[in-house]
């Protein structure tokens, strides 16, 4: 399996858009959870990152870069599709929070990745230029997204972030198109 950099860049790209259209709906629907679950989701991401960490040797390669990547998103899309298919609820909340979770346990694992696999300092600007112009312009759009919605007497911050992850599922199906792009099987 080999790394297709041009699309890998564009994904990056797209994924630090998604962060950034989402980062302030996080506190929104975390509203339910109590600052105890917290602590308790703090130290199960430590001990993911610990696992993952101890297993370096293993995964610190292409294919599983590619695999734990496409896991990443896909558990992502998961929580999407949950918060706008069920009811605002604890269980919504502690579900979507668990998502995001499982997804942070394999933070520091694809940045080491990232840069063991790439290596070339230009392409590696390259990538961090895209990663941080995609979380400006989603910081920006989700600004720009909830104002236009206001427009339209949306005005609850519960249904804001609901609207918001149809705009985010989309973002998520270009993300998993861009990572299936990104890498390909040796011929």
């Amino acid at each position: 399996m080999t790394l297709n950099i041009d699309w890998f860049i564009r994904y990056k790209f797209f994924n630090s858009l998604f962060l950034g259209l989402s980062v302030g709906a996080i506190f929104t629907i975390y509203g339910p959870l109590k600052p105890s679950l917290y602590s308790v989701g703090g130290i199960a991401l430590a001990v993911g990152m610990l696992v993952v960490a101890r297993l370096y040797h293993h995964i610190l390669n292409i294919p599983w870069f590619y695999r734990i990547s496409l896991l990443v998103e896909l558990v992502l899309m998961g929580a999407i599709i949950y918060f706008l298919l069920f009811p605002y609820t604890y269980q919504t909340a502690l579900l979507v929070y668990a998502g995001y979770q499982i997804t942070f346990v394999f933070g520091s694992y694809l940045i080491r990745a990232e840069t063991l696999i790439i290596q070339k300092d230009i392409l590696l600007t390259s990538l961090d230029t895209a990663k941080q112009l995609g979380y400006l312009i989603g910081m920006g759009g989700s600004w720009v997204f909830y104002k236009i919605i206001e427009q339209w007497n949306i005005i609850e911050n519960q249904e804001k972030v609901y609207y918001l992850h149809f705009l985010l599922l989309c973002l998520e199906v270009i993300i998993i198109s861009l990572i299936l792009k990104s890498f390909a099987k040796k011929a």
